[in-house]
């Protein structure tokens, strides 16, 4: 499962990641709501851990922006504002749960597994894009009956590239998205393994390929013979 934390206090947010890699959860952590934002609308969560007091953008209009633009990613609320108006107005502008601050890590968890159920069981397992087929489950790259297994960090780096298929990608938000936002990596990491995924693309002779805006970022496109 992937869940997105968007909390500012930077050492409870540590402490959700912590509880979700515990349970083998794949978390990304931004500190504020602009960034919550921009990763929501790029990322395909499978839940969002949101709190409301958020610098630049605070979480009912995160939650109100993310509704409007469509995304139906399930978000819970995890405040310290316990007032029965800010629940109201939390669960009113789009919010699927509100949960209140200190929190039982248990409960949190217990909620966070209902959410999801309640979005069914994920059918698609696979992200498409030209000609080859990226396999969530086993991180492998498809072209046909050809397969090629995937590196964690090549995996990262393709599925954000094939979940944003007609778009640049900029460097910045592979490193923060793939390495992390405080990580010491640079644009050369990036090139190194975009440099890999495209060998790897050549080995299945895919006609798709990964382009590159100068100085901007990555994007893909189909080249057919």
């Amino acid at each position: 499962m992937r869940v997105l934390i968007v909390e500012d206090e930077r050492r409870l947010a540590e402490v959700l990641g912590q509880i979700m890699t515990e349970r083998h959860w794949q978390a990304d952590v931004v500190y504020d709501g602009a960034d919550g934002v921009d990763y929501a609308l790029m990322g395909d969560y499978d839940v969002i851990v949101l709190d409301v007091m958020l610098p630049k953008v605070d979480g009912f209009e995160v939650t109100r922006r993310l509704r409007a633009a469509h995304i139906s990613t399930p978000i819970l609320m995890l405040t310290a504002r316990d007032e029965i108006p800010d629940k109201i107005g939390g669960l009113n502008c789009g919010a699927d749960d509100y949960m209140t601050k200190p929190f039982d890590t248990g409960e949190l968890i217990a909620r966070l597994n209902a959410l999801t159920r309640r979005q069914g069981p994920v059918v698609d397992q696979t992200l498409t894009a030209g000609d080859v087929t990226l396999d969530l489950s086993d991180r492998c790259l498809c072209r046909g009956e050809e397969r090629v297994r995937l590196g964690f960090k090549e995996f990262d780096v393709m599925r954000l590239l094939m979940a944003n298929p007609r778009q640049v990608v900029p460097k910045e938000d592979i490193i923060a998205r793939v390495w992390g936002l405080e990580s010491g990596a640079e644009d050369n990491n990036v090139e190194v393994y975009v440099s890999f995924l495209r060998k790897k693309l050549a080995f299945l002779g895919a006609e798709l390929t990964i382009c590159s805006l100068r100085k901007v970022g990555y994007y893909l496109k189909e080249e057919r013979p």
